[in-house]
């Protein structure tokens, strides 16, 4: 576990509301994801390598328009989106997901999730790894600007109905912590995608759901 030594701004992580990003923190979507994209990129041309470096943590809007400027960016992310849903049955629960869903419920935690995906992805995720669907579910659909803005996370504190800083954010890519650092939010960061080097912006960075929990919980 590293931490960046800030004292977070909830008095304590046991207290907080929890915003979960889903993929690569609660489900483990990279064979879909990788797979759609490639297809996607295949289909219009691009070079996989260069979508496939520039995706992680960003809506698949944010990805057009800075990948294939030259593409309708609505189009084009209901395209990627289509691939990616034809292909969820490759996605599954992350370890220990299950189990921290469990606790926070069983303790009466608030939780959500903002992620990146659209609704359909979304759904569509968590339906494939089984996992709950919460009262507020933040997709890409519902905000104007994407991570690593803040706004996807602002969106989802009000609609919790708290002030940003009674929340702790999980997150796994760097656009993730900052999107929360942003919003005035510690951020949890969990090594499934990226290095401790990538998310030292984080307030903490740990390995796993298993050691998130011990410090959510």
């Amino acid at each position: 576990m590293h931490t960046d030594g800030a004292e977070d701004s909830v008095g304590g992580y046991g207290e907080a509301t929890v915003l979960f990003d889903l993929d690569g923190v609660l489900v483990d979507s990279g064979a879909s994801i990788v797979g759609g994209l490639t297809a996607w990129a295949e289909e219009r041309g691009l070079d996989v390598d260069e979508v496939l470096r520039y995706h992680a943590g960003r809506t698949d809007l944010g990805l057009v328009r800075l990948v294939a400027p030259h593409l309708d960016p609505e189009t084009e992310a209901h395209r990627i989106q289509a691939h990616e849903v034809a292909r969820a049955e490759d996605v599954t629960a992350m370890p220990h997901a299950r189990e921290l869903l469990a606790a926070l419920d069983g303790r009466g935690r608030a939780w959500g999730i903002v992620t990146s995906g659209g609704d359909l992805i979304a759904h569509a995720r968590l339906e494939a790894s089984r996992l709950p669907v919460p009262d507020v579910l933040v997709t890409a659909d519902q905000v104007t600007e994407g991570k690593p803005d803040p706004a996807p996370y602002l969106l989802g504190a009000e609609r919790m109905g708290v002030d940003p800083g009674r929340c702790v954010v999980v997150e796994d890519s760097p656009a993730g912590v900052r999107a929360g650092r942003a919003a005035g939010m510690p951020v949890v960061a969990v090594t499934a995608t990226h290095t401790v080097e990538e998310l030292a912006a984080a307030t903490v960075v740990v390995a796993d759901l298993r050691e998130t929990a011990e410090l959510l919980v």
